[in-house]
C-alpha cells in the first residue's frame, strides 16, 4: 500500500508540474506569459533629431501595449555599430534593427535604392506615397524572402540633404577638387560624382574629425542631422541643393519578428507606421528651425539654382542598372 501511495504521489507531482509549465508558458492565444522580447534598435542620429524622438514614441508605445512583454532599447549616434554590421547581424537571427535608407538596402534588392536617387521625388509626401506603394512591397517582400530582413516601417523621413563645405556650392563646377563624405552606396558615390565632387565613404561619427583634420572637405546631409552631429562648428556654408530626400525605414531580422507572438508583431508594425509618420511631419515642421539655429551659429546659408545640379546628376539613371526604367514607375505612381 505504501509503495501504491507513493507512486501515486509522484504521478500527482509530476501532473502538477505539467500543469505549472503549460499554464507558464503560453495562453489561450499561444501568447508567451512571463517571457520578455528585447530588441536593440541602432541609428546614427542625437537625441535632438525628430526622427531620434520618434523612435522613443515607438519604445514607448509598444513597452505599453505589451505589458513590456516587448523592450525597446535605442542606441543613438552610431552606439550600436555601423548600419551594414547591423543588418548582418539580423539576417542571421539577432534581436537588432536599424534606421536605414533604401541606398543601403540596395546592396540586397538593386531596385530599392531607386527611393535614394537624385531628384527622384520632391518632398515627403512624394517619398511616402512610394513606400506604400505595390511597388514597394514587392522590394520589402523579397527583402525578407532572400536575405531575413523585415522592414517593419519605411515611413521615417529625415529631410532633403544639402552640401555642407567651407567655401559656398552654387553650380557644379564649383565642386571641382572637393572631397564630400555620403554614404557608401552605388547610388549615393554616383550622385555626388556626377555632381561634380569626389565622394568619400564613411561613417557619419567620423565626418565632424574628418572636416576638422582636413581629411575632407566637406559632407551632404540634412539639416537635423547636420545640427545634432554640431557640424556647423567646422564649416562655413551650407548650399541648398536638395538632391535627396531622405527617407528611411526600420529594418528588424525577419526570423526575431516571426518568433514573437501574432499579436506583438502587430502591434509593433502599427506603432513603428505610427511613429514614422509623426516623426516626419516633426521633421517638416522644424527644419526651418535647425536652419536658423545654424545660422545663429555662424555658418551661411545659400538657395540655389538646382536645375543644373538636376541635369548633371541625370546622368546616374543611366550608370546604373535599371534605374531609367524604376523612375518611369515612380513618376507612374506620382502621376507624373
Amino acid at each position: 500500500m505504501k509503495i501504491k501511495r507513493s507512486i501515486l504521489s509522484w504521478i500527482v507531482v509530476i501532473s502538477m508540474l505539467l500543469m505549472a509549465a503549460c499554464s507558464n508558458s503560453t495562453d489561450a492565444d499561444g501568447k508567451s506569459d512571463d517571457k520578455v522580447y528585447t530588441l536593440k534598435v541602432g541609428t546614427a542620429l542625437t537625441e535632438t533629431d525628430p526622427i531620434y524622438q520618434g523612435l522613443v514614441e515607438f519604445k514607448e508605445k509598444v513597452e505599453e501595449r505589451t505589458d513590456d512583454k516587448v523592450k525597446i532599447e535605442i542606441f543613438g549616434s552610431g552606439s550600436l555599430g555601423e548600419d551594414k554590421d547591423i543588418l548582418e547581424q539580423a539576417k542571421v537571427g539577432t534581436n537588432v534593427a536599424v534606421l536605414v535608407d533604401s541606398g543601403r538596402l540596395a546592396e540586397m534588392v538593386p531596385e530599392i535604392g531607386i527611393l535614394s536617387a537624385p531628384y527622384i521625388v520632391d518632398n515627403f509626401d512624394e517619398a511616402n506615397k512610394v513606400a506604400k506603394s505595390d511597388l514597394f512591397k514587392g522590394w520589402s517582400d523579397q527583402l525578407a524572402k532572400d536575405h531575413n530582413l523585415q522592414i517593419l516601417s519605411f515611413n521615417w523621413y529625415q529631410g532633403d540633404r544639402h552640401l555642407l563645405t567651407n567655401k559656398p556650392i552654387m553650380k557644379p563646377e564649383d565642386l571641382k577638387g572637393v572631397t564630400l563624405r555620403t554614404p557608401g552606396a552605388e547610388v549615393w558615390l554616383e550622385t555626388i560624382k556626377a555632381m561634380g565632387a569626389s565622394p568619400a565613404g564613411m561613417a557619419w561619427s567620423e565626418v565632424y574629425p574628418a572636416i576638422q583634420q582636413g581629411v575632407i572637405d566637406g559632407a551632404e546631409a540634412q539639416h537635423p542631422a547636420t545640427y545634432g552631429a554640431k557640424l556647423y562648428e567646422v564649416i562655413d556654408h551650407i548650399s541648398k541643393t536638395g538632391h535627396f530626400q531622405l527617407i528611411t525605414g526600420v529594418v528588424a531580422s525577419g526570423d526575431w519578428m516571426a518568433d514573437l507572438p501574432k499579436e506583438y508583431q502587430e502591434i509593433i508594425y502599427e506603432e513603428a507606421l505610427k511613429a514614422g509618420e509623426s516623426a516626419s511631419h516633426k521633421t517638416e515642421e522644424m527644419l526651418a528651425d535647425f536652419e536658423q539655429k545654424m545660422i545663429d551659429e555662424g555658418v551661411e546659408v545659400h538657395e540655389v539654382d538646382v536645375e543644373p545640379f538636376k541635369e548633371a546628376t541625370d546622368i546616374v539613371y543611366e550608370k546604373i542598372d535599371g534605374y531609367q526604367d524604376l523612375r518611369k514607375k515612380v513618376n507612374q505612381i506620382l502621376g507624373k
